[in-house]
């Protein structure tokens, strides 16, 4: 007997997770899975890619009839993180037929509301939700299933506000779960307004230092550029992420990578849906090895297989460090983050070190790197408000520098 059938799954459910070849539950799904289908609310505390989709969607198959309305909503923080859900959803539920819609920015609004009429599961950001409940071509009022997925992030991110409404907006009797990285305070004052004695399961697995190398080079912030092409070109690696703070900054990387004959991709909220959407594809795909990205591809987005991680920039917030290494050495493989330190990071690093005192970063000795070309910011050298300066800056008419 395989383990999943001893958690008295649906077994349309079974069937599909077999012909998916899934057998053995996470830890998150092995804990969770049991108070989901007994009617409880749950906290759940795991990191991406730990399987919490499957163990909601073990509550959704369970308590959802096709056809009869809208009866269970996710709420997801990014539009990236909700396609994937709906697609996972999609995927578990097949034997079922459920109309499950994704409801988020970026896109037109009449698709959605048509297909609002017709679904059974809506999995959606809080903002375009609160646009469909004001115009009122959504109604909240026979849910019998609320999930915050990735919930610490969506508090990260403002959205507590509009997460609140939209709760009061549905049924008092109704199931509530929460699925979060990390259990926060504000998650637990959210969880007392409006759970009911709600049961806490946790699979938080740390980094295990015997899979994850982490490193610093401490380098002149004109020579970071330089420094990164020299290592992707001579680290041994796979997958690549390398993570900035910015949008531009993030640009600026990629637009030098590019000139620099490195096949390279980028990831930021300031790119259409659709192009993210790509994307995330190409670099699961393996057709392009190198992703720039800002935090937005930090966490639930699903990513495998990554061999080292980049941080060009040290971020402010130290949970958002973990979130970043954590995208390499999962599933047992081995990991390398590389930290790109000038001036400004080290009160970044400073912070991260003092909130997690386990993490062990080395500092290595800069290679010799050779003079490569390299496009400048000229943001910041923009004078006073000039418009156009600024928003020809990455001008690729403009001949580049050797550094």
């Amino acid at each position: 007997m395989e383990i999943f059938d001893e958690l008295n799954l649906d077994k349309s459910l079974l069937q599909t997770l077999k012909g998916l070849k899934i057998v053995k539950p996470t830890l998150i799904q092995a804990q969770a899975i049991p108070h989901i289908l007994a009617g409880e609310d749950v906290i759940g505390e795991s990191a991406t890619g730990s399987g919490k989709t499957l163990a909601c969607g073990c509550g959704i198959i369970d308590k959802v009839v096709s056809k009869k309305g809208l009866q269970a909503l996710v709420l997801a923080p990014t539009r990236e993180l909700a396609e994937q859900v709906k697609d996972s959803l999609i995927k578990f539920s097949s034997y079922k037929h459920f109309n499950i819609v994704p409801i988020y920015g970026g896109v037109s609004l009449e698709p959605q509301i048509h297909n609002l009429r017709y679904a059974d599961v809506v999995v959606a950001t809080p903002g375009r939700l609160l646009d469909h409940l004001e115009r009122r071509t959504v109604n909240l009022s026979h849910v019998k299933l609320l999930i915050l997925d990735e919930a610490d992030r969506m508090l990260d991110m403002g959205f507590i506000v509009d997460v609140e409404k939209i709760i009061k907006l549905c049924p008092k009797d109704r199931q509530t779960l929460f699925f979060s990285a990390t259990i926060s305070t504000e998650i637990k004052k959210l969880a007392n307004h409006y759970m009911k004695s709600p049961v806490s399961v946790s699979a938080v697995k740390l980094v295990d230092p015997s899979k994850l190398e982490q490193v610093f080079y401490d380098v002149n912030k004109k020579a970071k550029l330089s420094l990164l092409l020299h290592l992707l070109k001579n680290e041994n690696s796979g997958l690549v992420m390398v993570f900035c703070n910015t949008r531009r900054i993030t640009d600026l990387v990629v637009k030098n990578l590019e000139i620099n004959k490195v096949n390279v991709i980028a990831i930021h909220g300031g790119l259409s849906q659709n192009k993210r959407m790509k994307t995330i594809k190409q670099f699961n795909r393996s057709t392009v090895c190198v992703l720039v990205c800002t935090d937005i591809a930090a966490r639930g987005l699903h990513i495998d297989n990554v061999s080292h991680v980049y941080n060009y920039d040290i971020p402010k917030d130290a949970k958002d460090y973990i979130h970043r290494i954590g995208r390499t050495a999962r599933a047992g493989e081995k990991g390398k983050v590389i930290n790109l330190l000038c001036e400004f990071d080290y009160e970044n690093l400073s912070r991260i070190q003092t909130e997690y005192r386990a993490i062990t970063i080395k500092k290595l000795e800069l290679p010799e790197i050779k003079k490569v070309m390299m496009i400048r910011d000229d943001y910041n050298r923009a004078r006073g408000n000039n418009s156009f300066a600024r928003k020809n800056s990455f001008s690729r008419k403009r001949r580049p520098d050797w550094v």
